[in-house]
């Protein structure tokens, strides 16, 4: 059963203010297989809200993690900018810190083993925690990280500890907005991190996602969505700091936050920074989230006006990326087969299944050489400059990429 809330996931306001509303939707990563095609899907509303208390923008229904998280179909070395990101990270990190063989770094949400794979390669001991399945067996059975799979929460972290389990480094990107009791992780964090230690957080960026129109990044996965104000206030509340704050290029514009706890440190000048700036932004008034939710629904006016002309006149077309944020914009937008013919994608966990509502084929990329549409919806967007290079074959020949976010352009 889902649970739809008017009530802040964070400080518990009782009066969450409606930004967006996108209808309702298919699970965005519950990709259908060929057995499935004749069953109805469940559909949940998608409604986006925010706090005026503590500035968190969040979406008002739950959808069990166990129905998410459990077989997951995003493998993360799959890409190889997520690969180059975790491999500089890590590599600052271990020097930084001083990591060796005495040292513990642990990774919630750790995927396939994408992150702590290159800490393993340096002699540095890991621990994985990943509630799906599938991806756990994989980060064990091919890149012998050793792997928790458990959902991770104060109870984990607690049992850990009495086990004489504690970190110095703890890794969470992309996960906490995929976390309904937001004050219960960050309780674990506290408990599961050393006195001395550091909780390095990745977040996509609330300011990014409104600046650059990223409505597709809102699914149900995403509960949550982040200002520096709203985590900061989040993080205090359970003794912990954000010393320091960086704003980095992936998935369109995230925040990496450097944590440890309130006896240890302090905060630096970028937070205070930051801080202000999202003052000057007015992060916890309306004005900016309404202008937002005008230029989403422009947004899709012309998407869905290019696509149309396009079609009457013969164009052929596909898009590329079987991503959640491509289930998002394909069914609020309603693009369907009447308009693509397929989705390709390079995850080999993807192929031969259909977009989640709007049942477009997965095929690999190399579908693209075989039948040479005209145009091409890039759906991860994200990851625009790693995938056109990858395509160039196909750019050459004369394809293009029609590229909708943050603004629509054919390149």
């Amino acid at each position: 059963m889902t649970a739809t809330t008017s009530v802040c996931r964070s400080c518990g306001f009782e009066n969450l203010k409606l930004v967006l509303s996108l209808g309702r939707m298919p699970l965005a990563n519950a990709l259908v297989s060929l057995d499935q095609l004749e069953m109805a899907e469940p559909t949940y509303p998608l409604d986006l809200a925010f706090c005026p208390q503590c500035s968190l923008v969040q979406i008002t229904e739950t959808v069990p993690p166990e129905l998410l998280f459990r077989e997951y179909l995003y493998f993360s070395s799959f890409s190889d900018t997520m690969l180059r990101h975790a491999a500089d990270l890590t590599g600052q990190i271990a020097a930084y810190q001083g990591l060796d063989g005495h040292s513990l770094v642990v990774e919630i949400a750790s995927n396939d083993g994408y992150l702590l794979q290159y800490y393993q390669q340096r002699g540095i001991p890991v621990l994985g925690i990943e509630p799906a399945r599938n991806v756990a067996r994989v980060a064990q059975a091919e890149r012998g990280i050793r792997t928790l799979c458990e959902f991770f929460d104060p109870a984990l972290a607690q049992d850990l500890r009495a086990q004489g389990i504690r970190a110095d480094i703890i890794h969470a990107h992309n996960v906490l907005a995929h976390v309904a009791d937001l004050n219960g992780f960050v309780q674990g964090l506290g408990i599961l991190l050393h006195d001395e230690g550091v909780a390095v957080i990745e977040v996509p960026y609330l300011k990014d996602l409104i600046d650059h129109c990223e409505f597709d990044t809102i699914y149900h996965e995403h509960l949550c969505y982040f200002s520096l104000t709203a985590l900061d206030d989040l993080f205090q509340r359970h003794g912990l700091t954000i010393y320091d704050v960086e704003r980095v290029p992936i998935h369109g514009g995230s925040l990496r936050l450097w944590v440890g706890h309130r006896a240890t440190t302090r905060s630096g000048d970028r937070v205070r920074r930051m801080l202000a700036e999202e003052i000057a932004w007015n992060v916890k008034g309306e004005a900016c989230y309404q202008e937002f939710a005008q230029r989403v629904e422009s947004l899709k006016a012309s998407l869905n006006h290019l696509l149309r002309n396009l079609k009457k006149k013969g164009r052929r077309m596909a898009a590329y990326g079987a991503a959640a944020k491509g289930s998002t914009l394909l069914n609020y937008c309603g693009i369907g087969l009447e308009t693509l013919d397929f989705v390709v994608d390079r995850s080999t966990h993807k192929q031969g299944r259909h977009m989640p509502g709007v049942r477009l084929p997965i095929y690999p990329p190399q579908m693209l050489q075989d039948s040479r549409p005209d145009y091409v919806l890039l759906l991860t967007w994200n990851f625009a400059q790693e995938i056109l290079s990858q395509q160039a074959a196909y750019r050459q020949a004369g394809g293009q990429f029609i590229i909708p976010i943050p603004e629509l352009r054919i390149v």
